[in-house]
């Protein structure tokens, strides 16, 4: 990574020297001896706002002041607006009606003036803690993706490149424009960058920016806000926070952090907040004005109903007028285009030690693909992405190069498999919403019998973390720095809080997340759950596409000495699970049983691939008798471009846990229970898989190694 930022950083100035003879580079030296407020104040064109840095608090329990903060040591990340950006501010306020003049004296209230000038500071800053900086070279490469690290109003500030070249162009954040020259200033306490307008991002929700659509009758997305109202989904898309959990966590009834017993030094802490999030894909409203012959602002829901009743869409869904129910032809229609995760440009489809990614760059190896559970009646969504595919689809399933020689490419697509393509958000303004994306969509967006059939037809891989929507809503699932707080998460026991929806965590169950930043681990994603203690963990599982048998497969790589044995329990009743089979020895893996006392041969009949594939093959055959498979060939078993192939691996496995038929409108749930008693050995848990008879058992193709 830091050879790449020097990379970028020589492009700059070669880029400039090109461009001029004489180099103006008086606005980018170092100021290690002065601190950002330092800076500040004797630089002009920021006294409004080194002002109102010494009237705002840093916070409601704190009379030091954000004057002072950026005068201690730290790392500071700061975009300051100038002069003319604050009072080009309050001239927009003032011409919204807001404010009865373009002046900090023309708020109506004290109160309400108090409140903006705290907007304009908190979203200004982020606070780096020990380490964290922010350089434009540090941004995210991806469109509208957003920094990691929140600033001091607890959100995410949106990265937008307006020109082609983003690395020496213009810079946006929350749709503030950065100077292209007086940016990157190193001071003793952080970097500050000036803004040529006021950085904020909305507090708009999903929910109320759709019915703001439909009041104001504005075009664009108006046809998807109806449909979404007539569903009555408008309140729900305004949740943003769980006021319960912050009130328990708050009135201390949930421990900081929880310590380990034995195995690792970590400390593992619990979730400050509980955020609710969405994710829409939307047809736009020049989609629905060709498909139905009207103006975007004539078409209603019932003209959207008749369209879907004359295309045949759902055929065995109800055709009442009750919108509110998910058996309903609209409910279903509109509920699949939802998911209860707010899902930015940068995490539709995460990449991390898939074979041939590059982690510096953001350049794409073999294809990859993310499995999501709709809102509504729940239905699975497909999200890929590809070195081919140019952008992230919906649905989309190509024809790979899958051969045991094959390097698992796009070779071509369908037209009617080549899914749908996700456009670019526009997350300015009031757009920039506090819980939710909106993609612009150009076809219609259905669960229909080909795609069930595509779904079922193929092998589906899922990160167990993937499943839990508050691991994406908290910035937890693979959070990309080193933070202490998101990479050690500890999930509280149900009795203190259900943290997790559809799932159940016992009272003597400690149960961790790791997102091994950096650790090297031979794990998909890099991440895993770590569940200690007498575990007993139930949770619910995504739905199937189609009916049919079912193997559910479980990842283990035995690396580690610690592991337990579980029973897994399957079903339909949480409550009532029945036992799968004898209890499974995490210790074995396809070459050895690894315990903490001693190491033996497992005599599963794991054997290094041959340049023989048809013996290669039988000794697939050989394994899966026994119960295993190899690691999936698309995998690295260690971090980002480093450690082998994990079908090379032989510590990494798949389990065939389960085989049982499975349909698509059931909801089944699977439990891990130890059958030691011994709190120091622990579950680990990776990805899961659903692989279909029609996959694993097809006489014409089979399954691939990938």
């Amino acid at each position: 990574m830091r050879i790449y930022r020097i990379f970028c950083c020589m492009l700059i100035l070669a880029a400039v020297w090109s461009c001029t003879e004489e180099v103006d580079i008086s606005s980018r030296y170092v100021f290690r001896e002065k601190t950002i407020m330092d800076y500040l104040d004797s630089h002009e064109q920021y006294s409004e706002y080194a002002r109102l840095l010494g009237l705002v608090p840093v916070s409601k329990a704190s009379e030091t002041t954000l004057r002072q903060l950026l005068s201690a040591r730290g790392h500071y990340t700061v975009f300051a607006p100038t002069n003319d950006a604050i009072q080009a501010f309050l001239d927009t306020l003032c011409a919204q009606g807001l404010i009865a003049s373009p002046s900090w004296e023309g708020f109506p209230s004290e109160h309400k003036r108090d409140s903006m000038e705290k907007v304009i500071v908190y979203n200004s800053i982020i606070d780096g803690g020990d380490e964290i900086l922010y350089h434009t070279y540090d941004f995210p490469v991806r469109q509208d993706a957003e920094i990691p690290t929140a600033n001091m109003y607890d959100r995410k500030l949106t990265v937008h490149y307006p020109e082609e070249d983003s690395i020496i162009g213009r810079i946006q954040i929350c749709g503030a424009s950065l100077d292209e020259r007086n940016r990157d200033i190193i001071l003793l306490n952080g970097v500050m960058h000036a803004a040529h307008g006021v950085v904020r991002p909305s507090d708009n929700t999903l929910g109320q920016l759709l019915f703001d659509i439909v009041e104001k009758r504005r075009e664009g997305f108006y046809v998807a806000a109806q449909l979404v109202q007539a569903v009555g989904l408008i309140d729900s898309l305004q949740q943003y926070q769980d006021e319960a959990y912050e009130r328990t966590y708050l009135s201390g009834q949930l421990p900081v952090f929880v310590r380990p017993t034995a195995g690792t030094i970590n400390d593992f802490y619990t979730p400050e907040h509980r955020y609710y999030g969405y994710t829409f894909f939307a047809e736009t409203d020049s989609l629905w004005s060709a498909l139905l012959g009207k103006e975007p602002l004539q078409i209603t829901v019932d003209d959207v109903v008749d369209y879907l009743n004359a295309q045949s869409i759902y055929p065995d869904a109800a055709r009442d007028r009750n919108y509110h129910s998910e058996d309903n032809l609209l409910n279903r229609f509109v509920t699949y285009h939802l998911l209860p995760e707010r899902l930015t440009t940068d995490r539709l489809v995460l990449h991390y030690n898939e074979v041939g990614y590059n982690a510096s760059d953001g350049r794409l190896g073999v294809p990859m693909s993310e499995y999501y559970t709709s809102m509504g009646k729940r239905r699975l969504m497909k999200l890929y992405e590809s070195a081919e595919s140019g952008g992230v689809f919906i649905n989309r399933f190509p024809r790979l190069d899958n051969g045991r020689r094959g390097t698992y490419h796009e070779l071509s697509c369908e037209a009617a498999k080549e899914g749908i393509r996700i456009g670019a958000p526009d997350v300015s303004g009031e757009n920039s919403l506090r819980n939710g994306m909106i993609y612009p969509i150009d076809r219609l967006l259905l669960f229909d019998s080909a795609t069930r059939q595509n779904l079922m037809k193929e092998r589906i891989r899922f990160d167990v973390a993937s499943i839990f929507p508050e691991f994406t809503n908290n910035d937890f699932r693979m959070h990309p720095l080193y933070d202490y707080k998101k990479e050690n998460v500890y999930i509280p026991t149900s009795s203190q809080y259900p943290y997790l929806d559809g799932a159940y965590v016992g009272d003597e169950t400690t149960f961790f997340y790791w997102t091994g930043l950096g650790r090297g681990w031979p794990n998909y994603d890099g991440d895993e759950l770590n569940i200690r203690g007498i575990q007993d963990v139930t949770f619910r599982l995504p739905p199937v596409p189609m009916r049919s048998t079912y193997e559910i497969r479980y990842a283990i790589s035995n690396v580690g000495v610690m592991r337990g044995i579980v029973q897994f329990y399957w079903g339909k009743d949480p409550d009532n699970l029945p036992p799968m089979g004898i209890p499974l020895d995490l210790r074995i893996g396809p070459l050895e049983v690894r315990t903490a006392h001693v190491i033996y041969p497992s005599k599963m009949g794991w054997e290094p691939d041959t340049d023989d594939d048809d013996y290669n093959a039988e000794m697939d055959k050989f394994l899966r008798n026994n119960g295993f498979m190899k690691g999936a060939a698309v995998q690295l078993a260690g971090g980002p471009g480093s450690g082998t192939n994990a079908r090379v691996s032989e510590h990494n496995s798949r389990r065939i846990i389960i085989r049982q038929t499975m349909d698509p409108d059931e909801t089944y749930y699977i439990r891990f229970k130890t059958v030691m008693d011994d709190p120091t050995r622990y579950l680990y848990i990776d990805y899961l898989e659903y692989c279909a008879k029609e996959v694993y058992d097809n006489p014409e193709t089979p399954e691939d190694i990938w």
